[in-house]
């Protein structure tokens, strides 16, 4: 138990200070933003209680807000993300029948499973996250285009940070 708190604490770390040292600094073609640091809440085991998952969700948001110089926009959306990655989850593997207490990674679920709920919940965080960066509508083509860009960046990264990180002794689903 305590090495399992103590690997999240560290992968909790390693996220935020690779969000705010080195993701933050990259802007690819001015439309294409690094948000890897929500591969914390992805990666929560799937059995993690709602309050918890809120919690840790919101603060994670908010250390990254304070490393980001963004006032609340990460903890809003890092809650959020939170809130619905369960159901997320569920909606890609509704049988619950089987799960003890895996931790969501591409070889515990199966491949397709977890791309589509990795897909879907950064879609979901970044959506959300320039929707509220831009607080507009009158460039929908430019939202539009750095919502897909940041989509498909994050979660390019994400998956390989999850074949780095996955154990070879994770059970699967």
């Amino acid at each position: 138990m305590a090495k399992t708190v103590f690997s999240y604490i560290l992968l909790f770390v390693v996220l935020v200070a690779a969000q705010a040292v080195v993701f933050n600094q990259i802007c690819l073609f001015g439309v294409a933003v690094p948000l890897v640091f929500i591969f914390f809440i992805l990666r929560l085991p799937v059995n993690t209680g709602p309050n918890t998952l809120l919690t840790l969700g919101f603060i994670l948001g908010l250390t990254v807000d304070v490393f980001s110089d963004t006032p609340g926009m990460n903890a809003l959306c890092c809650t959020v993300l939170a809130g619905l990655r369960n159901p997320i989850l569920h909606l890609y593997l509704p049988r619950e029948d089987n799960i003890s207490n895996p931790i969501p990674s591409m070889k515990s679920l199966t491949g397709s499973v977890y791309l589509k709920y990795v897909i879907t919940a950064i879609t979901l965080y970044c959506a959300l996250y320039f929707i509220l960066e831009s607080f507009t509508f009158f460039a929908l083509r430019m939202l539009i285009l750095r919502i897909a860009a940041s989509t498909l960046l994050t979660f390019i990264i994400i998956i390989c940070i999850d074949s780095l990180t996955s154990l070879k002794s994770e059970k699967r689903l």
